[in-house]
């Protein structure tokens, strides 16, 4: 477990993440959610405080346990299952800020619920997101998250808790008298980092690996983005390409928790921009059920990848929050499918209209799920000169 210290330090660096998270400065009175797992409530206790004494308005919100999570999928009816809670979206539109706490009690109590009441309830609560992301393109909301340790994850990720809390210590560095500072010099280093990369003129992305090849076309408007205060720890960095240009074979060799359900060894063919063939080890039913979730679901919303320079994360973690920012030997690339992020479009996102975004082929969907590949790998940027640039190999940006 994470010790007093180490829970004031994770304190720090969430308070950090949240301010740098948003592009205009918070004031008193401004209205900051704390959304916690019941396992999480040490540090929710510690965070409480900070905020009231910065003069937020400050509301606690515990996620539902597992148990109750498992039973609203098990016995709602239909109504239920879409049901939109009254005073949500008047809630959301007035948020200036968000700070999530997860510590999952279990992450495979939800394997026996069929997915497509999953995506069910998904799709009728994305209206919310929608909300906090306008909200964010005018500058009136920000957010971030971080993982505690639990039994759960440290068992499924084959860790002893020691081991496992070690891993976040380490990947946050909470093991530093003064983390912030440590994350302001990342922030500073990844800042160069994305200036080269927005620099080059790029017509597509080639993404080669042993298992994989694959084109990624980034489309018009777009910018390199990440490291930005959003997730605890976040050390990748990403765009949201232009969907219809994705095409060949795409491989996670590591393995994926999503909505209580475990995957493995996915293998996933594009073509025109769309997954035309699905294959897995294991959970092949699950990813197949998710990529039908709506329209956008079987497309690409996100391409990312990370530096093992900067990450510390070198085992795997069965959560997607450090799965995706793993370093490692050979650091790591991601893809999500489904949703796109507005704040990848080279302009002002407020303008970024739901007709913009489709004729700029940024991605629309309930889902979002991150599936990582961690074997060696190069990058090539083909240029619109005709040139062609190494951007990423043996795990780092070659800048």
């Amino acid at each position: 477990m994470l010790t007093p210290t180490q829970l004031e330090r994770y304190a720090d660096v969430l308070l950090w993440g949240l301010q740098t998270a948003r592009t205009e400065r918070y004031k008193k009175g401004d209205l900051i959610m704390i959304r916690y797992d019941r396992e999480a409530l040490p540090l929710a206790e510690v965070l409480y405080p900070r905020l009231l004494d910065k003069g937020y308005n400050t509301l606690q919100r515990m996620s539902l346990t597992e148990k109750m999570e498992q039973d609203f999928y098990r016995l709602s009816d239909a109504n239920q299952l879409v049901f939109k809670v009254p005073g949500d979206q008047e809630l959301f539109g007035a948020l200036n800020g968000s700070i999530s706490l997860r510590a999952p009690g279990s992450i495979t109590h939800l394997s026996a619920i069929d997915p497509e009441r999953i995506g069910k309830a998904a799709v009728a609560r994305k209206y919310l997101g929608d909300i906090l992301d306008a909200r964010e393109s005018q500058g009136l909301f920000g957010w971030t998250l971080c993982v505690c340790p639990t039994e759960e994850l440290a068992r499924h990720a084959g860790l002893t808790m020691d081991e496992y809390t070690d891993q976040i210590v380490k990947a946050c560095f909470l093991n530093r008298k003064d983390p912030v500072s440590h994350w302001k010099n990342i922030y500073k280093e990844a800042q160069a980092i994305k200036k080269w990369l927005n620099s080059l003129k790029v017509k597509f992305f080639k993404v080669e690996s042993e298992h994989m090849d694959l084109e990624i076309f980034p489309g018009e408007f777009r910018k390199w983005i990440g490291i930005s205060g959003h997730n605890i720890p976040s050390f990748e960095l990403f765009l949201s390409p232009d969907w219809r240009g994705t095409s060949g074979v795409y491989f996670a060799d590591q393995p994926t928790y999503r909505s209580g359900n475990y995957a493995r060894g996915i293998r996933i063919e594009f073509r025109n921009g769309s997954a035309v063939s699905v294959e897995a080890q294991e959970g092949r039913d699950f990813v197949q059920k998710q990529l039908t979730m709506d329209e956008g679901a079987n497309k690409v919303g996100e391409f990312s990848l990370t530096d093992k320079r900067f990450s510390k994360i070198d085992r795997f973690m069965a959560n997607t929050l450090y799965d995706e920012n793993f370093g490692g030997k050979s650091g790591n690339c991601h893809i999500a499918l489904g949703a796109s992020y507005s704040d990848t479009f080279d302009g002002n996102p407020a303008e970024l209209t739901k007709e913009k975004k489709a004729r700029l082929g940024f991605n629309d969907s309930a889902l979002h799920w991150d599936l990582v590949n961690t074997e060696e790998k190069r990058v090539v940027a083909f240029l619109e000169t005709g040139e062609k640039k190494t951007i990423y190999e043996k795990g780092v940006f070659t800048y």
